[in-house]
């Protein structure tokens, strides 16, 4: 699944968030490295939201 991200430049490097899962955000000190820690925040997001939905069944 694909999900679209929200780029911004910082004074740091940049903050990257994706605005379909909330509080899933990130950050890099370069643009590409931004991009690869929000997919790992998203993996792990999803991850943790599927976990919590499955205790919950229980």
């Amino acid at each position: 699944m694909k999900y679209k991200v929200s780029l911004r430049k910082t004074d740091e490097g940049f903050s990257v968030s994706c605005p379909g899962l909330p509080g899933c955000w990130s950050q890099g000190k370069t643009e590409q490295e931004a991009l690869e820690n929000i997919a790992d925040a998203i993996t792990d997001y999803i991850a943790v939201s599927t976990d919590l939905a499955a205790t919950e069944e229980t």
